[in-house]
C-alpha cells in the first residue's frame, strides 16, 4: 500500500499589515491631491464668472443715455455754408455709474471758441463723413437742471455736450461771411487740408468712454441748411 506523503511547506508569499497601510495611504494621498485641484479649479472658474458678471453689470450701468434730438449749427467758412458744431444731450440713468466729463475745452462766447482747457479728460469724441476721420475732436460741455456743480454726471443727471469741428469767431453773426474758420492741427477739428461739412454729407459722432458701450450718432446734413437744425 502505497502512502503518500504530504509534500513540505514551502515559503509562503502574502501582504503584510505595514503594506497595506501604505497602500491605503497612498491611495487617500491621491485622493485628496485629485480633490484638492478639482476644488481649486472649481473655485477659480467660480472667481471668473463673478468677474465676468460684475464686468457686465457695471458696463451696463455706465451706459449714459442720449435724449432729445442732434443739434446742428451753421456758420460760414469764408462764404461758403458749413457745420461748424453739433449739440447733444446726455443722461445718467438713475442707476448708473457717474462719469467724469471734464472737457477738454471751454467756450465763453468771446474771441475764437473753442479755447483749450489744457486739462486731463477720458471721455474723447471722433468724428466720421465720407471725406474724412478725425479721432479726436474738441468738446464743451455745461450741466443742466439742478445739477451739482462740477464735472461729474452723477446718476439722474443731464448734461449738454457741444462737438466742434471748426473754430466760431464770435465777434462776426453765425450767418456772416468768415462766422467759422479753420482748426489748428493740434485741436484735432478740420484743419485747411480737410473738408468742410456742407448739404447732404452723412456723417457719424462717436462717444467713447473709460466704461460702458460706444455712444453713436449717425446723422445727414439736409439740403435746406438753416443756421440751427434739429437732425433727429
Amino acid at each position: 500500500m502505497n502512502v503518500r506523503r504530504p509534500r513540505p511547506a514551502g515559503p509562503q508569499r502574502g501582504i503584510t499589515g505595514l503594506e497595506t497601510a501604505i497602500i491605503l495611504i497612498a491611495f487617500v494621498i491621491v485622493a485628496s491631491v485629485l480633490a484638492f485641484s478639482v476644488l481649486q479649479t472649481g473655485i477659480f472658474s467660480s472667481e471668473r464668472g463673478k468677474e465676468a458678471v460684475h464686468a457686465g453689470l457695471t458696463a451696463v450701468r455706465s451706459n449714459l443715455k442720449p435724449v432729445g434730438s442732434l443739434i446742428a449749427f451753421r456758420g460760414k467758412v469764408g462764404s461758403t455754408s458749413t457745420m461748424f458744431k453739433v449739440s447733444l444731450v446726455l443722461e445718467n440713468p438713475k442707476d448708473g455709474e457717474p462719469l467724469d466729463l471734464t472737457p477738454p475745452f471751454t467756450a465763453n462766447g468771446s474771441g475764437t471758441d473753442p479755447d483749450s482747457s489744457s486739462t486731463s479728460n477720458v471721455v474723447v469724441f471722433s468724428y466720421t463723413d465720407q471725406y474724412q476721420h478725425l479721432p479726436k475732436v474738441p468738446w464743451t460741455m455745461s450741466m443742466l437742471g439742478s445739477a451739482d456743480a462740477g464735472n461729474v454726471l452723477d446718476p439722474g443727471e443731464q448734461a449738454e455736450i457741444q462737438v466742434w469741428l471748426l473754430d466760431r469767431a464770435t465777434a462776426a453773426a453765425q450767418s456772416a461771411s468768415n462766422s467759422a474758420g479753420y482748426m489748428s492741427a493740434s485741436a484735432g477739428g478740420i484743419t485747411s487740408s480737410g473738408t468742410i461739412v456742407t448739404e447732404n454729407t452723412n456723417f457719424t459722432i462717436e462717444m467713447k468712454t473709460p466704461k460702458g458701450a460706444t455712444i453713436v450718432w449717425q446723422r445727414t446734413v439736409p439740403s435746406a441748411f438753416n443756421d440751427v437744425m434739429s437732425l433727429k
